[in-house]
């Protein structure tokens, strides 16, 4: 029982060894720095929802190159399943990782997936899948999970039965400053368990005399000197068990025990006197704890021992007291408990805004049933389901919440389409008359473009002479038609300087023709400018429109069936907010039964106690009055 009792312990360190390691600061893609960001707050819901998000965004991305995530992808995948096993999702955590494991990977990056994965087995208890999920690594591991690999292989074997092949693995680790202390514990508890005593009592001496300043340093030096001491004891080793114990703070977790076990020890070598010490210190303390409850009983014991028998008498009768005011007590915190105020006090936001809530739960004046909280959630079970019952809770306001902002939504498409729907008509109906001119100044410049391309083809010069021309021409013309039929001299003259005009007319049309072709080509494409910027006006105006259109059509069926999927989640939600409650109130009320339970049979020991020590004070009373005469 002892050893089983020690890999139980080992087990527990398992769990506070076994944290991720930190993200590196500054990621490139800013949705997955706002997850770490929700991450480092605690907020692990928040960070898987954005993370999921960004992800299924970038596998729907045609070109993922051009998307920042893909460089950190697999970091990106790494974290999901983190933030789903802080979040205590482990099956969901468990297929991420394996997802990445399976996938064209790193071999390093598939060994860190491993780890990860062997990681969530053994929290869950599948020792044989930890197992296999360790013999999968290969290679190199990233230094920042190389020491915990370790120590969780280590620790795998220990809860496998298979502690011998433990021990050199967490001998070599043992060595590494960081996890000298987790690492020596766990050596002592395969040594101890594989048989080898001694050395296992050396190991956890050594662990429970290593130097720390941090508080799990701290504490596991406290268990290992309370697992060799409570060893030494059931082993007969009394004046050694006590040195142990008296290692341990008596400000820490493990305090409670271990000045129990030091009044044991000192009472089993016959110094009854000073088993009141450590005794003294404990029955001074809440009377919540088993050891309390047991020092209660232990002192008057020990002053029955002394032949003090009055004293008992009346110490047996204060444990009397306490126990009944405990009973009581855990009467009424019960019935607290099948009322609902419970929960209701676990739901207090004022209360768990605080860092230290549980703490503060122990003093509301109006639930009872809090009083002994911090005693039941040092069971991992009550623990477990007691998060799971908050994190249900938070779901459900997370859901009224959004139903909230789905009604706030409603409100802007609402404003947006009483601003629009009026503006709209008369804007269209301007831009359907701008649209038609942009469109026949288009269709104009189309024809230019075409007429300038047949020119290059086949030249033909009267087609680019200018107005100016055109009219010289025709003024022209028409003399040569008057002076045509003339026989006078003068007329002829008028011909001769008529047909030198044209001449001359032509000569500039074809000469200049190159040159007029080429600044029409220059002007096509100046024109060209202001159609490309009138277009991108008219293109820039579509979308306004149809921007302004969608801001307000559209929503409404997605927002109903979001409604709808909100309620159907809130109904789910409230049926297993109900069910875990009902678990939760009766894990508590059945571990209050029993402590109430073995309060009644500390009463009914210390009444016979009590009464065996008053009969003894009289007898001892009398004799000595017998004696006197």
């Amino acid at each position: 029982m002892a050893a089983r009792s020690l890999a139980l312990l080992g087990l527990c360190a398992a769990v506070a060894t076994a944290a991720p390691a930190d993200a590196p600061s500054s990621p490139r893609d800013l949705f997955l720095g706002e997850a770490f960001y929700f991450a480092r707050q605690g907020e692990y819901f928040d960070a898987i929802s954005r993370l999921d998000a960004e992800l299924q965004q970038h596998r729907r991305v045609d070109e993922q190159s051009r998307d920042p995530l893909h460089v950190e992808l697999g970091r990106a995948e790494f974290s999901v399943g983190d933030f789903e096993l802080d979040y205590r999702m482990h099956q969901k955590a468990g297929r991420a990782i394996s997802a990445v494991l399976e996938g064209p990977v790193a071999p390093v990056v598939r060994n860190e997936a491993a780890y990860r994965l062997a990681r969530i087995h053994f929290e869950k208890g599948d020792l044989e899948a930890a197992a296999a999920a360790l013999a999968r690594i290969q290679g190199e591991l990233p230094e920042a999970v190389r020491d915990e690999e370790r120590l969780l292989r280590g620790q795998v074997l220990i809860a496998s039965g298979r502690a011998a092949e433990a021990v050199p693995l967490l001998e070599d680790l043992r060595r590494t400053a960081e996890f000298e202390g987790f690492a020596g514990y766990n050596l002592g508890v395969a040594l101890l368990q594989s048989g080898r005593e001694r050395d296992g009592r050396e190991a956890l001496e050594r662990a429970g005399a290593i130097t720390v300043t941090d508080e799990p340093g701290r504490a596991i030096r406290d268990k290992a000197n309370l697992a060799l001491g409570y060893r030494l004891l059931e082993a007969g080793e009394h004046e050694p068990a006590r040195v142990a114990l008296e290692k341990v703070r008596l400000t820490g977790a493990f305090s409670d025990k271990a000045l129990l076990g030091a009044g044991w020890a000192d009472l089993n070598q016959g110094r009854n006197d000073r088993a009141l010490v450590p005794w003294s210190l404990l029955a001074k303390r809440q009377a919540t704890g088993r050891a309390v409850q047991e020092a209660l009983l232990g002192m008057p014991y020990a002053y029955s021992r002394l032949a003090l028998h009055g004293r008992a008498a009346l110490l047996y009768g204060s444990a009397l007291d306490v126990f009944g005011n405990e009973v009581e007590r855990m009467s009424a915190s019960v019935e607290s408990i099948r009322a609902g105020r419970f929960l209701a006090a676990l739901s207090r936001e004022e209360i768990r805004h605080d860092d230290n809530w549980v703490l503060r739960l122990r003093t509301l004046p109006d639930a009872p049933e809090t009083y002994y909280l911090m005693d039941l959630m040092a069971a991992n079970d009550f623990q477990s389901s007691l998060r799971n019952y908050l994190d249900l809770m938070d779901l459900q306001h997370r859901l009224d919440r959004w139903e909230r902002e789905l009604d706030a939504f409603e409100d802007v498409i609402a404003l947006r389409r009483r601003y629009y729907e009026p503006l709209l008509p008369t804007i269209d109906k301007r831009f359907r008359v701008l649209d038609s001119q942009v469109r026949l100044r288009l269709e104009q410049r189309a024809g230019l473009d075409d007429r300038l391309r047949q020119l290059l083809v086949a030249p033909r010069p009267d087609t680019l002479i200018t107005a100016d021309e055109r009219l010289l021409r025709s003024r022209l013309a028409a003399l040569a038609d008057t002076h045509a039929a003339g026989t006078s001299a003068a007329d002829g003259e008028s011909r001769r300087r008529i047909s030198r005009l044209q001449g001359l007319l032509h000569w500039d049309i074809v000469t200049g023709y190159d040159q007029r072709l080429s600044d029409a080509w220059r002007h096509l494409r100046e024109l060209d400018i202001d159609v490309a910027r009138l277009q991108g006006i008219q293109r820039g105006y579509v979308r306004t429109r149809q921007a302004a259109t969608q801001s307000y059509e559209g929503y409404d069926q997605r927002i109903a069936q979001a409604r709808t999927r909100i309620r159907d989640a809130r109904e789910t939600g409230t049926a297993l907010v109900a069910r875990q409650g009902r678990l939760l109130e009766n894990m508590a009320v059945a571990e209050l039964e029993q402590r109430r339970q073995r309060l009644e049979d500390y009463r009914v020991k210390a009444r016979f106690a009590m009464a065996e020590s008053y009969d003894r004070a009289l007898k001892a009373q009398q004799a000595k009055e017998v004696s006197a005469k």
